[in-house]
């Protein structure tokens, strides 16, 4: 799908999203989610949700896999849709170098 005027571009801060360690059908749904939100919609649980320990415009993408749980964070810019983070999760609570990195 190409980008039109309004849509907000996806700026990489860190972290990747690709086949492997993502499966295909999950990179495929990572990307479709993304696209979304550069279409300026708001996505709510089970996909995102906010993380307002991280900042206040950042929320966590969720994206599941074949026995992994992949946790995309990302910021809401004025201008652009920012991924700050890309990682497995693997416990119950945000990793505390993720949220120092973010």
């Amino acid at each position: 799908m190409n980008m039109r005027e309004n849509d907000k571009p996806l700026v990489w801060l860190h972290g990747e999203i690709k086949t492997p360690p993502f499966s295909q059908a999950t990179r495929i749904e990572a990307g479709y989610l993304l696209r979304r939100l550069q279409l300026g919609e708001k996505l709510v649980l089970p996909h995102s949700r906010p993380m307002p320990s991280i900042g206040a415009r950042c929320h966590e993408l969720r994206v599941n896999d074949d026995g992994v749980t992949w946790r995309i964070i990302y910021s809401i810019d004025p201008d652009a849709i920012i991924v700050l983070e890309v990682f497995a999760k693997r416990t119950f609570q945000t990793p505390e170098h993720v949220i120092a990195v973010c």
